[in-house]
């Protein structure tokens, strides 16, 4: 028999999987491709336009010294921090929806986010320097994981109740959150809620080398969970078949995706919609969840959140406000979509 005999005898699904590596290659081109043009817009653009080449120029701190403070002192720490915050948030949804089995498990769901909010209002409600609040609010975000992690404790971590108690937890500390602002004076209000709706705002140099070296260890952390995560998609009885405690797998990748969305809120504060809807897009365009697709997870993570703080900068009427504003708008139709998808009733043929 032929070779040419051979690959038309080649099932379908053999073919399918040998065509995809190929495809996520193309779709991580294709991504970086997009980032890196919107970082280039990001430092060119402004009150202050300025051409890719003097940017680049700025970046590297050879040009005019007003052109090299705009770009290294305001642009460039705030571009990064997108795109960090940006692959924290991705990832970290990815890996609470494979958790959890449910399309709609996100950090804003399991009561991450309110806990970076709860870290953060209540930092300024004491009155220290608010260049703690990242500290803080990572702070909250590993404390709603504990919250998470002792209430859900009894029945082995099961899906249904962590998912329970995790819209507890988000709830409570939603609400600590508006009791505070409530009773904080008149020039404290205005900082408290603004952070709480995300933003990107007067990020520093410190706040952003910090920020990516933890996310750079959780992101190994990561993907070094990806066996265990491949195994719990099995069933907790195959898993434990297999050799792996469930509850512990799923607690260890918990805390991950914890750590990936606490340290994500630290630098932009809770952002809705990112790690909700990456996640679904990504497996629209990219099938299955692999170690590759949750890599191009990551990247499209990176991509909606700069390209939604370029839209708050530049494109919308009203200056000033957080990049959350355009997340949640995005997130509340999509949110709505996958609530209606979950409710049809599934249709199964019979033989």
């Amino acid at each position: 028999m032929t070779a040419l005999a051979l690959r038309e005898d080649k099932p379908a699904p053999a073919r399918a999987r040998a065509r995809r590596p190929r495809r996520l290659a193309l779709l991580a081109c294709c991504g970086l491709a997009a980032l890196l043009a919107l970082v280039a817009l990001a430092l060119t653009m402004g009150q202050m336009p300025l051409s890719a080449s003097v940017a680049l120029r700025g970046l590297v701190g050879f040009g005019d010294p007003a052109d090299v403070l705009v770009v290294q002192d305001f642009r460039a720490p705030r571009v990064i921090a997108a795109v960090v915050a940006g692959v924290g948030l991705g990832v970290a949804g990815s890996l609470l929806q494979r958790v959890f089995r449910n399309p709609l498990a996100s950090p804003d769901v399991m009561g991450v986010t309110g806990g970076a909010s709860f870290g953060a209002v209540t930092l300024l409600a004491t009155g220290a320097s608010q260049t703690l609040i990242p500290l803080a609010a990572l702070g909250g975000g590993l404390l709603a994981a504990l919250l998470l992690g002792l209430f859900g404790w009894r029945s082995g971590l099961t899906v249904t109740r962590l998912v329970l108690v995790g819209l507890a937890v988000q709830a409570g500390l939603a609400a600590a959150v508006n009791l505070m602002v409530v009773r904080f004076p008149a020039e404290l209000a205005g900082s408290a809620l603004q952070w709480t709706t995300g933003s990107l705002y007067g990020r520093t140099w410190t706040e952003v080398w910090a920020a990516s070296g933890a996310v750079a260890l959780a992101l190994v952390a990561a993907f070094g969970l990806q066996r265990r995560l491949a195994v719990l998609d099995l069933g907790d009885e195959s898993a434990g078949g297999l050799g792996l405690n469930p509850s512990a797998a799923r607690l260890q990748l918990l805390v991950t995706a914890v750590v990936l969305a606490s340290l994500a809120a630290a630098l932009t504060g809770p952002v809705a919609f990112v790690a909700l809807a990456v996640p679904h897009l990504v497996r629209f365009v990219a099938g299955p969840p692999t170690p590759g697709t949750l890599a191009l997870t990551g990247l499209a993570g990176a991509v909606l959140l700069l390209t939604s703080d370029l839209v708050v900068q530049h494109l919308l009427p009203v200056s000033g406000l957080p990049v959350g504003v355009v997340t949640a708008t995005l997130g509340a139709p999509w949110l709505l979509v996958l609530m209606i998808r979950q409710s049809r009733p599934v249709n199964r043929s019979t033989a």
